[in-house]
């Protein structure tokens, strides 16, 4: 069994959608025109997908009351202080920074919608297909 996607009902698709495909270098992998405008985004590997939609029947989770340790996207990146500079210049929020015993680097932001993002400079790097 492989992973396919993990899905995110948002206020404003195409305003995340936008900001996600600038800011997190995502590529638009499917999306659908017509409401609630599902739209898949591809990481730089064309294998992790994360699918944005707006379907105003449900209601989208409060990030802003939730704690980013109950959810958020983790991001691997070589330089985590760099992204996180760049970001909040695009309207991310700085929550935390870490640093572990063994050099690695983790950072805690939140979107311009509070959706909780971590920027993984690890000292030793997840293998990646």
């Amino acid at each position: 069994m492989k992973f396919e996607h993990f899905a995110l009902n948002v206020p404003d698709v195409h305003a995340h959608v936008a900001w996600y495909v600038t800011n997190l270098e995502f590529k638009i992998a499917r999306q659908l025109p017509d409401p609630p405008y599902m739209h898949f985004l591809a990481d730089e590997t064309g294998r992790i997908i994360i699918e944005l939609y707006s379907n105003k029947e449900f209601a989208v989770h409060d990030f802003a009351a939730a704690h980013p340790m109950l959810f958020h996207i983790a991001f691997q990146t070589p330089d985590a202080r760099a992204v996180r500079a760049r970001l909040e210049k695009a309207g991310a929020t700085p929550f935390s920074e870490n640093v572990l015993p063994d050099g690695t680097v983790l950072i805690m932001m939140r979107d311009p919608w509070n959706v909780p993002l971590q920027f993984c400079q690890r000292a030793k790097p997840f293998p990646m297909p």
